[in-house]
């Protein structure tokens, strides 16, 4: 199982206000909100927390993909495909 860098194994009660026909048709399926709602939370935050990164380091990406293409790969003679 990996770890999951965002979760932190504790729980806090939220309030959240959702459509009640959507809950209606989630709970004739059986299906637990909670769960749900994490992950959409989490998948969510993992694409925010993605995109800042990117955002934050857009210069640096650009330099060292510049350096790939006047260089190449460091250990391309290496590779076996």
């Amino acid at each position: 199982m990996r770890h999951d860098p965002i979760a932190s194994g504790k729980r806090k009660p939220v309030n959240l206000s959702l459509d009640t026909g959507v809950i209606a048709v989630a709970r004739e399926a059986g299906l637990n909100l909670s769960q749900i709602s994490e992950a959409a939370i989490s998948l969510e935050a993992r694409k925010a927390r993605d995109r800042k990164w990117k955002e934050d380091n857009r210069e640096w990406i650009a330099a060292h993909n510049r350096w790939v293409e006047t260089n190449g790969l460091p250990l391309e003679k290496y590779r076996l495909f």
